[in-house]
């Protein structure tokens, strides 16, 4: 299985706890895709996904399947040469958009699964995987509220969220897509760029069960749960934001459990990389 993670340095917290829930969830060898970069821009200093986390992944993968492995791509180089100069100062970084360069990245293989670094894995997720995308660029979840403000067709809910994609990459490089997106990105300002563009522009999307992209609150049959802001109506109305790192609000918070081996096991690993 082919995994891909874009992000820089402030990822690793959650990259840690989402490999180490694919470990637990598969048995298959696992070969992911780490885009980083180390870049400054605008008296703005982005640093890259640190090497220790890379290597300590990458040992920790292999001696659970020695097939398995952990790749960082520096993706500076492409980003400086197309940048999304329209979308530079929004709150959502340029690293939240490296995912739409990986056409450009030869070692990324023709059939990749894109996680956002707040997307933990509860069961195995082969059959989502696996499914047949041969008609398909992408496969990926309603977005639970972006549903119903962010559509093309009234009658049609297929604005996708992009926490969890399924890339078809072949299809991708050959409709163009991904440089599409960045042109767009860079001569459009528009909220949550990327996803935005992909939503946009897709012309071959496949939605599949919320399962995949559990957005709102975890059910017995949710595979990935992605811990995005959500809204509250109790004791009044407002968002809520959790991330799995922050263990003491997922308890209190969330009042949610269910990946405590998952996040014992981030936080003994944390502190050998940092101690």
């Amino acid at each position: 299985m082919n995994i891909l993670y874009c992000g820089d340095t402030n990822i690793e917290d959650g990259l840690v706890i989402s490999v180490l829930s694919l470990m637990k969830s598969v048995s298959e060898p696992l070969n992911i895709f780490v885009m980083t970069m180390d870049l400054t821009f605008w008296q703005r200093r982005i640093l890259p996904v640190s090497e220790d986390t890379i290597s300590y992944l990458d040992n920790r993968l292999k001696k659970q399947n020695e097939k398995s492995s952990v790749i960082r791509i520096d993706a500076a180089d492409l980003f400086r040469a197309a940048p999304p100069l329209a979308n530079m100062e929004t709150r959502f970084t340029p690293c939240c958009m490296l995912r739409l360069y990986a056409d450009q990245v030869p070692e990324i293989p023709e059939r990749i699964l894109y996680l956002d670094n707040d997307v933990v894995c509860r069961k195995n997720f082969s059959g989502f995987y696996h499914q047949d995308l041969s008609e398909y660029e992408l496969a990926g979840v309603s977005d639970y509220y972006g549903k119903w403000f962010f559509r093309k067709n009234l009658f049609h809910m297929d604005y996708m969220n992009s926490g969890v994609l399924l890339l078809n990459m072949g299809r991708i490089r050959e409709s163009g897509l991904f440089a599409r997106c960045r042109t767009l990105c860079s001569e459009k300002k528009m909220f949550m760029p990327d996803q935005s563009a992909i939503n946009k522009l897709a012309e071959r999307k496949k939605l599949c069960s919320r399962v995949y992209n559990e957005q709102r609150r975890l059910h017995e049959e949710t595979v990935f749960q992605h811990f995005t802001t959500s809204f509250r109506f109790f004791p009044w109305l407002h968002t809520l934001t959790v991330k799995p790192w922050q263990i003491e609000q997922v308890h209190e918070k969330l009042k949610l459990y269910e990946y405590d081996d998952i996040l014992q096991e981030y936080r003994t690993v944390m502190a050998e990389l940092k101690g």
